[in-house]
Protein backbone atom coordinates (compact mmCIF):
# COMPACT_ATOMS: atom_id res chain seq x y z
CA UNK A 1 0.00 0.00 0.00
CA UNK A 2 1.17 3.33 -1.10
CA UNK A 3 1.82 5.94 1.89
CA UNK A 4 4.84 7.38 -0.12
CA UNK A 5 3.83 11.16 1.18
CA UNK A 6 1.49 10.63 3.90
CA UNK A 7 -1.41 13.24 4.35
CA UNK A 8 -3.67 11.54 5.62
CA UNK A 9 -4.45 13.36 8.90
CA UNK A 10 -4.32 17.38 9.81
CA UNK A 11 -0.83 17.17 10.54
CA UNK A 12 0.40 16.27 6.63
CA UNK A 13 3.46 15.12 7.42
CA UNK A 14 4.35 14.28 4.15
CA UNK A 15 7.02 11.33 5.24
CA UNK A 16 7.54 8.59 3.34
CA UNK A 17 6.22 5.78 5.19
CA UNK A 18 6.16 3.24 2.71
CA UNK A 19 10.52 3.28 2.75
CA UNK A 20 9.86 2.99 6.79
CA UNK A 21 10.32 6.92 7.37
CA UNK A 22 8.29 7.58 10.80
CA UNK A 23 5.25 10.58 11.20
CA UNK A 24 3.73 12.24 13.97
CA UNK A 25 1.73 8.81 14.12
CA UNK A 26 4.82 6.43 14.59
CA UNK A 27 3.50 4.02 12.16
CA UNK A 28 5.31 2.46 9.42
CA UNK A 29 3.64 1.84 6.00
CA UNK A 30 2.21 -1.63 6.74
CA UNK A 31 -1.19 -1.50 8.97
CA UNK A 32 -0.69 -3.11 12.34
CA UNK A 33 -3.53 -4.02 14.77
CA UNK A 34 -3.07 -3.96 18.34
CA UNK A 35 -6.58 -5.75 19.73
CA UNK A 36 -9.59 -7.48 18.29
CA UNK A 37 -12.59 -7.81 20.81
CA UNK A 38 -16.37 -7.67 21.39
CA UNK A 39 -16.01 -4.59 23.68
CA UNK A 40 -19.47 -4.69 25.82
CA UNK A 41 -18.21 -1.49 27.81
CA UNK A 42 -18.65 0.95 24.47
CA UNK A 43 -21.56 3.35 24.41
CA UNK A 44 -24.72 2.05 25.29
CA UNK A 45 -26.63 2.51 21.70
CA UNK A 46 -23.11 0.85 20.30
CA UNK A 47 -22.66 -2.01 22.14
CA UNK A 48 -25.83 -3.67 22.90
CA UNK A 49 -26.47 -7.16 23.71
CA UNK A 50 -23.57 -8.56 21.14
CA UNK A 51 -20.58 -6.03 22.13
CA UNK A 52 -19.10 -3.48 20.16
CA UNK A 53 -16.90 -5.57 17.36
CA UNK A 54 -13.69 -3.29 18.48
CA UNK A 55 -10.86 -3.73 16.00
CA UNK A 56 -7.65 -1.46 17.70
CA UNK A 57 -4.98 -0.10 15.52
CA UNK A 58 -1.70 0.71 16.88
CA UNK A 59 -0.36 4.58 16.31
CA UNK A 60 -2.49 7.48 16.66
CA UNK A 61 -2.52 10.67 15.46
CA UNK A 62 -2.84 12.94 18.83
CA UNK A 63 -0.44 12.73 21.70
CA UNK A 64 -2.63 12.83 24.61
CA UNK A 65 -1.15 12.85 27.83
CA UNK A 66 -4.11 10.60 29.24
CA UNK A 67 -4.39 8.08 26.80
CA UNK A 68 -6.01 4.72 28.08
CA UNK A 69 -4.54 2.55 25.36
CA UNK A 70 -0.54 4.28 25.32
CA UNK A 71 0.84 1.06 24.65
CA UNK A 72 -0.92 0.82 21.65
CA UNK A 73 -0.95 4.58 20.80
CA UNK A 74 2.93 5.43 21.31
CA UNK A 75 4.35 2.11 21.68
CA UNK A 76 2.84 0.51 18.55
CA UNK A 77 1.52 -2.59 20.90
CA UNK A 78 0.40 -5.02 17.90
CA UNK A 79 0.79 -7.24 14.67
CA UNK A 80 0.78 -6.39 11.20
CA UNK A 81 -1.53 -7.91 8.95
CA UNK A 82 -3.31 -6.77 5.69
CA UNK A 83 -6.58 -6.11 4.06
CA UNK A 84 -8.02 -9.84 3.56
CA UNK A 85 -6.37 -10.58 7.30
CA UNK A 86 -8.72 -7.79 8.41
CA UNK A 87 -12.12 -8.65 6.43
CA UNK A 88 -11.42 -12.08 8.37
CA UNK A 89 -11.33 -10.48 11.48
CA UNK A 90 -14.17 -8.22 11.40
CA UNK A 91 -16.09 -11.64 9.94
CA UNK A 92 -15.15 -13.47 12.83
CA UNK A 93 -16.48 -10.67 15.43
CA UNK A 94 -20.00 -10.68 13.49
CA UNK A 95 -19.84 -14.62 13.48
CA UNK A 96 -19.54 -14.29 17.39
CA UNK A 97 -22.38 -11.97 17.37
CA UNK A 98 -20.69 -8.19 17.46
CA UNK A 99 -23.65 -5.49 16.75
CA UNK A 100 -21.11 -3.37 14.81
CA UNK A 101 -17.64 -3.30 13.76
CA UNK A 102 -15.54 -0.47 15.94
CA UNK A 103 -13.06 1.16 14.23
CA UNK A 104 -10.73 2.74 16.89
CA UNK A 105 -8.05 4.77 15.78
CA UNK A 106 -8.27 3.78 12.24
CA UNK A 107 -7.08 6.65 10.01
CA UNK A 108 -3.24 6.27 10.06
CA UNK A 109 -4.39 2.92 8.00
CA UNK A 110 -7.24 3.94 6.28
CA UNK A 111 -5.90 3.29 2.53
CA UNK A 112 -5.38 -0.70 3.56
CA UNK A 113 -9.12 -0.22 5.50
CA UNK A 114 -11.14 0.65 2.78
CA UNK A 115 -10.45 -2.69 0.91
CA UNK A 116 -11.84 -4.57 3.90
CA UNK A 117 -14.91 -3.05 4.25
CA UNK A 118 -15.92 -4.36 0.37
CA UNK A 119 -18.59 -6.19 0.02
CA UNK A 120 -20.66 -4.06 2.59
CA UNK A 121 -20.86 -5.81 5.74
CA UNK A 122 -23.91 -6.61 7.47
CA UNK A 123 -23.63 -4.61 10.50
CA UNK A 124 -22.86 -1.11 10.93
CA UNK A 125 -19.07 0.35 10.21
CA UNK A 126 -18.07 2.76 13.08
CA UNK A 127 -15.46 5.11 13.01
CA UNK A 128 -14.32 5.69 16.64
CA UNK A 129 -11.78 8.25 16.47
CA UNK A 130 -9.72 11.62 18.19
CA UNK A 131 -11.78 14.45 15.89
CA UNK A 132 -8.66 15.30 14.77
CA UNK A 133 -9.64 14.63 11.40
CA UNK A 134 -9.21 16.18 7.37
CA UNK A 135 -12.26 16.36 5.59
CA UNK A 136 -10.41 15.32 2.31
CA UNK A 137 -9.80 11.77 3.84
CA UNK A 138 -12.76 11.45 5.07
CA UNK A 139 -14.48 11.82 1.73
CA UNK A 140 -13.08 8.72 0.89
CA UNK A 141 -15.31 6.83 4.00
CA UNK A 142 -18.51 8.15 2.32
CA UNK A 143 -20.61 5.40 1.74
CA UNK A 144 -18.29 2.90 3.29
CA UNK A 145 -18.98 4.25 7.26
CA UNK A 146 -22.32 4.36 8.97
CA UNK A 147 -21.65 5.61 12.47
CA UNK A 148 -18.89 7.91 13.41
CA UNK A 149 -17.55 8.29 16.93
CA UNK A 150 -15.34 10.95 17.10
CA UNK A 151 -14.09 13.11 20.41
CA UNK A 152 -14.40 16.89 20.33
CA UNK A 153 -11.55 17.48 22.89
CA UNK A 154 -10.78 21.44 23.31
CA UNK A 155 -11.36 24.83 22.42
CA UNK A 156 -8.16 26.54 23.39
CA UNK A 157 -5.18 25.83 21.52
CA UNK A 158 -2.94 26.22 24.86
CA UNK A 159 -4.70 22.62 26.42
CA UNK A 160 -4.48 21.05 23.17
CA UNK A 161 -0.87 21.57 22.72
CA UNK A 162 -0.01 21.10 26.10
CA UNK A 163 -2.08 17.87 26.82
CA UNK A 164 -2.31 16.28 22.81
CA UNK A 165 0.65 17.58 21.27
CA UNK A 166 -2.03 19.10 18.42
CA UNK A 167 -1.99 22.99 18.48
CA UNK A 168 -4.55 23.49 16.02
CA UNK A 169 -6.96 20.40 17.06
CA UNK A 170 -10.24 22.43 17.31
CA UNK A 171 -9.38 24.30 13.99
CA UNK A 172 -8.93 20.57 12.54
CA UNK A 173 -11.54 19.16 14.47
CA UNK A 174 -14.80 21.39 13.98
CA UNK A 175 -14.51 20.83 9.94
CA UNK A 176 -14.89 17.32 10.07
CA UNK A 177 -17.40 16.92 12.20
CA UNK A 178 -20.08 18.76 10.34
CA UNK A 179 -18.82 16.79 7.17
CA UNK A 180 -19.92 13.48 9.47
CA UNK A 181 -22.97 14.63 9.92
CA UNK A 182 -23.60 15.30 6.21
CA UNK A 183 -22.64 11.89 5.29
CA UNK A 184 -24.39 10.20 7.76
CA UNK A 185 -27.53 12.26 8.63
CA UNK A 186 -29.27 12.53 11.82
CA UNK A 187 -29.25 9.52 14.02
CA UNK A 188 -30.93 6.17 12.80
CA UNK A 189 -31.98 3.59 15.83
CA UNK A 190 -33.33 -0.16 15.08
CA UNK A 191 -36.05 -1.01 17.36
CA UNK A 192 -34.11 -2.23 20.03
CA UNK A 193 -32.67 1.52 20.73
CA UNK A 194 -29.29 1.02 18.66
CA UNK A 195 -27.98 3.29 16.69
CA UNK A 196 -27.58 1.90 13.23
CA UNK A 197 -26.34 5.52 11.04
CA UNK A 198 -25.20 8.97 12.93
CA UNK A 199 -22.96 10.66 14.48
CA UNK A 200 -21.93 10.54 18.52
CA UNK A 201 -19.54 13.58 19.66
CA UNK A 202 -18.03 12.76 22.73
CA UNK A 203 -16.71 15.46 25.26
CA UNK A 204 -14.53 14.43 28.71
CA UNK A 205 -14.07 17.42 31.00
CA UNK A 206 -10.82 17.45 32.05
CA UNK A 207 -9.69 18.84 35.76
CA UNK A 208 -9.50 22.78 35.28
CA UNK A 209 -11.11 23.21 32.06
CA UNK A 210 -15.00 23.50 32.47
CA UNK A 211 -14.51 26.86 31.33
CA UNK A 212 -13.05 25.10 27.84
CA UNK A 213 -15.77 22.04 28.12
CA UNK A 214 -18.71 25.11 28.25
CA UNK A 215 -17.03 26.64 24.81
CA UNK A 216 -17.25 23.40 23.31
CA UNK A 217 -20.38 23.02 23.83
CA UNK A 218 -21.45 26.29 23.19
CA UNK A 219 -20.05 25.76 19.67
CA UNK A 220 -21.86 22.37 19.37
CA UNK A 221 -25.28 24.46 19.86
CA UNK A 222 -24.91 27.26 17.43
CA UNK A 223 -22.67 25.47 14.59
CA UNK A 224 -24.68 22.14 14.18
CA UNK A 225 -28.61 21.17 13.33
CA UNK A 226 -30.27 20.54 16.22
CA UNK A 227 -30.87 16.50 16.40
CA UNK A 228 -28.09 16.12 14.34
CA UNK A 229 -26.17 14.21 16.42
CA UNK A 230 -26.04 12.62 20.09
CA UNK A 231 -23.92 13.38 22.76
CA UNK A 232 -21.41 11.54 24.76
Amino acid sequence: MDYTACTLCPRACGVNRSAGRLGFCRMPGRMRVAKVMRHFWEEPVLAGPGGSGAVFFSGCTLGCLYCQNADISFLGRGEETDASALRKMMEALIAQGAENIDLVTPTQFLPEILPALTPELPVPVVYNCGGYESVETLRRLEGRVDIYLPDFKYYDSGLSLRYSGAKDYFQAASKPIPAMIEQTGPPVFDSQGLLKKGVIIRHMVLPGCRKDSSAILNWLCHNLPKDSFLLS
